[in-house]
C-alpha cells in the first residue's frame, strides 16, 4: 500500500506540475481573447440568467433538458464549493503567502472563460439516453465533436475513478472528522447517517440531486459568506492593509523575500483550480442537464459558478486568513481546515469556529451529492446505462468507508485521477474553440434580432 501511495504521489506530482497549470490557465487566457473578454461584458447578464425564474416556451411547452438553469448551476456548485474553499485556501496562504489569494483571483477570472466554453460544448453535443434523460459532458463533446472515442473513454474512466475519492470517501472523511472534533460523535455513527442521507437523495437521480442542492448550496454559501463578512466588519481597520499585503506579496520577487511571488503563483493557481474546477471537465456534466433554448445561455450560467466559488467564497476565507496573520490570530503551526477554523474562532470567539465547522460539513456533503451525478454519467458512458444502479451502490458504500478508514492512499489516487480528467478535456476545449466562438456569435445575433431574450 505504501508503494502504491508513493506511485500516485509521484504521478500526481507530474500531472499537477507546471505544464498542467500552464495548460489550465493558458486555455482560459486563449478563450478570453477569442471571446473578447465575454466574462467581463456579460457577467451581469449571466448572473441574472442564473437566478431568474425558469421560463418555458411561448406555447407553454418546456425546453429540452432535465432541470432548470438554477438547478444545473446548484448541482455544479454543490460539487465545486467544498473543502477546497476552506482547507485549500488555507494551504495556499500558508505555502504561497498572502499573494496566493491574488493569483487565485486571476485563475478564476480566466477560469470563467474556460467554464463558459465547457458549458457551450456540453449542451451543444449532449444526447438523450434510453431513460429520456440528458447525457453530456467532455466524453460526449470529445466523441461527437472530435470523433475521438478513445479519448472520450479515457476521460470517462478517469472521472469514474476520481468520483470515489474526491467525490465520496475524502468528503465523508472530512465530515466525520469535523463532527467528531466538534460534537465528539464517533465517525462510524456519523457515517451511518451520512450514508443514509446520501442514498436517499442520489436514488432519485439528477432531479432529486438538483432539488436538494438548490436548498443546501444557497444556504451554506450565504451562511459562510455572512459569517466571514461579520469577521471582516469587526476587524475593518485591518481590511485595507490586508488587501495591500495580498497585492504586494503577489509580485514580490525580491531575493530578500525568498522569491515568495513564485510560490504565490504556484499555490494560488493550483488551489484556485482545485477549488473552482474550471477546466477539469466535471461541471459541464451538470450543465448538459439544463433546460435551455441555446447552449450559450446555460454556458453563461455555468460561468457564474467560478465567480461565486472563487471570487466570492474563497476570497472571504483568504482575506480573513491574511487579516488573521497580520493580527496574530492565526496559529503558526497549523494549515488546512484547522488553520481556518482556529483563525475564525480567534477573530470571532465562540461562533467563529462553528461557522467553519458547519460550513465544512455542508460543503463536503453537497460535494458528495454533486460528484455522484458526475461519476454515474462517466460510468454509464464506459459501462452502459445498465451499470448506473451498481455504480450508485458502490458509491454509497464508499461514503461509509471513507468515514472509518485512513485515506492517505485515496487522497493521492483521487488527486491524480482528478488531474488526469483535465488533460483530454483541455485538449478538446482547444480543438473546439472555434465552435465555442461560433455558438457565441449565433447567440448574440439571435438576441439582437429578437429571436432570443
Amino acid at each position: 500500500m505504501e508503494a502504491l501511495k508513493e506511485f500516485f504521489d509521484t504521478l500526481g506530482g507530474w500531472v499537477w506540475g507546471p505544464a498542467m497549470l500552464v495548460l489550465l490557465v493558458g486555455t482560459g487566457v486563449l478563450l478570453t481573447v477569442m471571446l473578447k473578454g465575454l466574462q467581463f461584458s456579460m457577467l451581469g447578464y449571466a448572473l441574472k440568467q442564473a437566478f431568474m425564474p425558469h421560463k418555458k416556451k411561448a406555447d407553454g411547452s418546456d425546453h429540452e433538458g432535465d432541470v432548470s438553469h438554477f438547478g444545473a448551476l446548484m448541482t455544479a456548485l454543490s460539487a465545486t464549493i467544498g473543502t477546497g474553499n476552506i482547507a485549500g485556501v488555507a494551504t495556499a496562504v500558508v505555502l504561497g503567502g498572502p499573494g496566493a489569494v491574488f493569483w487565485m483571483w486571476i485563475t478564476a477570472i480566466f477560469g470563467m472563460a474556460t467554464k463558459y466554453g465547457e458549458g457551450v460544448l456540453a449542451v451543444k453535443y449532449r444526447t438523450v439516453n434510453r431513460k429520456g434523460e440528458m447525457s453530456g459532458g467532455p466524453m460526449y463533446y470529445i466523441e461527437r465533436g472530435l470523433n475521438m472515442k478513445w479519448m472520450a473513454m479515457l476521460f470517462a474512466l478517469f472521472g469514474t475513478i476520481a468520483s470515489f475519492g474526491i467525490g465520496s470517501s475524502v468528503q465523508s472523511n472530512s465530515v466525520a472528522q469535523s463532527i467528531q472534533s466538534s460534537f465528539h460523535i464517533e465517525p462510524w455513527i456519523s457515517g451511518i447517517f451520512l450514508t443514509a442521507l446520501t442514498a436517499i437523495v442520489i436514488l432519485g437521480g439528477i432531479k432529486s440531486i438538483a432539488k436538494v442542492a438548490s436548498v443546501i448550496v444557497p444556504f451554506m454559501a450565504i451562511f459562510y459568506v455572512l459569517g466571514g463578512l461579520l469577521i471582516i466588519f469587526l476587524h475593518a481597520d485591518m481590511l485595507v492593509p490586508a488587501i495591500e499585503k495580498i497585492l504586494t506579496e503577489a509580485f514580490n520577487f525580491s531575493a530578500a523575500a525568498g522569491g515568495m511571488a513564485g510560490a504565490a503563483i504556484r499555490y494560488g493557481v493550483a488551489r484556485g483550480v482545485f477549488s473552482n474546477e474550471a477546466g477539469m471537465g466535471s461541471a459541464p456534466i451538470a450543465a448538459a442537464a439544463a433546460k435551455t433554448d441555446h447552449p450559450v445561455r446555460q454556458a453563461l450560467v455555468s460561468m457564474t459558478g467560478t465567480f461565486l466559488d472563487t471570487i466570492i467564497v474563497c476570497s472571504i476565507t483568504g482575506i480573513v486568513l491574511v487579516m488573521g496573520q497580520m493580527g496574530s490570530f492565526s496559529p503558526a503551526d497549523q494549515t488546512g481546515a484547522a488553520l481556518t477554523t482556529h483563525t475564525f474562532n480567534n477573530m470571532l470567539p465562540g461562533p467563529g469556529g462553528w461557522i467553519v465547522t458547519i460550513g465544512l460539513i455542508f460543503f463536503a456533503y453537497s460535494t458528495i451529492l454533486g460528484w455522484c451525478y458526475y461519476g454515474e454519467k462517466c460510468a454509464a458512458y464506459v459501462f452502459g446505462d445498465g451499470f448506473i444502479g451498481i455504480y450508485r451502490v458502490i458509491y454509497v458504500a464508499s461514503v461509509m468507508l471513507g468515514t472509518v478508514v485512513s485515506l492517505d492512499l485515496v487522497w493521492s489516487a483521487a488527486d491524480t485521477f482528478n488531474g488526469l480528467m483535465a488533460i483530454p478535456n483541455l485538449v478538446a476545449l482547444l480543438l473546439l474553440s472555434k465552435v465555442i466562438v461560433n455558438e457565441t456569435k449565433d447567440f448574440k445575433a439571435k438576441r439582437a434580432s429578437g429571436q432570443l431574450q
